[in-house]
């Protein structure tokens, strides 16, 4: 079957002209005019054309057998840890998939296919980039002689219909008492940073939050790889890391985008995610009065306040107390997500940051996850529960007419 559909390859790349754009319709014709007058292929059955008809096309146009897993709707994550091994991710679970790339070869050309799409460069003296798919996915390569098995390629792929906050009622990530109290703290323009490990929903969750900014806003988003997808908002400005060049140079960094967008007369500025010393620069806009989300990796909110102090050291000079001074001024709720044993997303904390007091930023519990118990599936029962602890700083709630 390999040997056939090899054949059948090489004899359609021959026929191709690429003298001129070729469209779809055109390739699959000379596709199928191929299958039909190969001898060989008149024993394959209907299914089995249909087959070929579809992975020849793939690798000629699309991103060869990377595109079927693209294409199904239930794998969340591809990891291609060299030519022949890949796994997915499907409902939270990781599994090795049975299919592999052609050769090496062919997994550089579709790594070369999509940095060039997105407008980024990878090769041996810049060996890892970020990047991402048409459809959104965000895409890590990683080539060698870092990585010492071949290339390696993870693509996080994001729900193709926008996530509301309904939906994550519905998947019980979150409590409708809790996602009405959230709504009304968005229309008030509090300061919100999202935290939470490795593929706990922050992006997912930070969309569904952007559904409740209001519609006459300027909303300004700021990401290494465009991965929002706020639609709701007429006035929206996306901005975009460009990395440097051939030569090192002409790089625009986070902290280029963030100063950049203070001259743009933002209502909110969104920042994809902070992880290095950008965040000084995401602290100072949001403590001129600018409104403000962002997310940001760690175990728990405290962790979270405690990541943000190292990376505004690691980028300027400034006093401890005087960093937490700015966060404590800066950022008024964090919601923690987490991802549970039954690989289920929710939310397990919304904290309020209060002041610094006595070289301490205070925090406010204002909702906790308490589990219950395990259904008979393993499904983790439990839901986000009010700790009794009023919110704090209702001024923003007050100007904006909202009790």
């Amino acid at each position: 079957m390999d040997a056939v559909k090899g054949e059948l390859q090489e004899r359609i790349k021959d026929k191709v002209d690429y003298s001129r754009e070729l469209s779809d319709e055109e390739l699959l014709d000379i596709i199928d005019e191929e299958i039909k007058s190969q001898s060989r292929a008149c024993f394959l059955s209907m299914k089995e054309k249909q087959r070929f008809r579809k992975e020849i096309f793939n690798s000629i146009r699309r991103l060869d057998v990377l595109q079927e897993l693209l294409e199904d709707p239930s794998i969340t994550e591809i990891m291609i840890n060299g030519a022949s091994n890949i796994f997915i991710e499907r409902e939270g679970r990781i599994s090795r998939w049975e299919g592999s790339f052609d050769s090496r070869k062919k997994l550089e050309d579709i790594i070369q296919h999509i940095v060039a799409g997105a407008n980024r460069m990878i090769n041996e003296a810049n060996p890892i980039v970020d990047a991402r798919l048409e459809d959104g996915s965000r895409v890590n390569i990683v080539l060698p002689p870092i990585a010492l098995e071949g290339p390696i390629v993870t693509i996080r792929k994001f729900p193709k219909e926008t996530m509301t906050m309904e939906k994550l009622i519905g998947y019980q990530s979150v409590t409708e008492e809790a996602a009405n109290f959230l709504k009304k703290l968005v229309m008030a323009g509090y300061n919100i940073f999202i935290s939470g490990g490795t593929g706990s929903g922050k992006t997912t969750f930070l969309n569904a939050l952007s559904n409740f900014i209001p519609e006459e806003e300027r909303v300004i988003t700021i990401e290494d790889s465009a991965e929002l997808q706020i639609r709701n908002i007429p006035n929206l400005v996306r901005l975009e890391v460009r990395n440097a060049n051939v030569e090192g140079s002409n790089a625009i960094s986070i902290r280029d985008l963030i100063k950049s967008s203070l001259r743009m007369r933002p209502d909110r500025i969104v920042v994809g995610e902070v992880r290095d010393a950008s965040s000084i620069d995401m602290l100072q806009a949001l403590n001129t009065g600018h409104c403000g989300m962002s997310t940001g990796h760690s175990n728990s909110p405290a962790d979270m306040l405690s990541r943000l102090e190292t990376m505004v050291l690691l980028g300027a000079d400034i006093p401890l107390l005087a960093v937490r001074k700015q966060i404590a001024s800066a950022i008024d709720i964090i919601i923690h997500l987490a991802r549970l044993r039954d690989k289920s997303r929710r939310v397990t904390e919304i904290v309020e940051v209060l002041d610094c007091t006595d070289g301490e930023i205070e925090l406010n519990t204002l909702y906790r996850f308490e589990e219950e118990g395990e259904g008979p599936n393993g499904r983790v029962i439990g839901s986000l529960k009010r700790t009794g602890q009023p919110l704090i700083q209702r001024q923003k709630l007050m100007r904006a007419g909202l009790s």
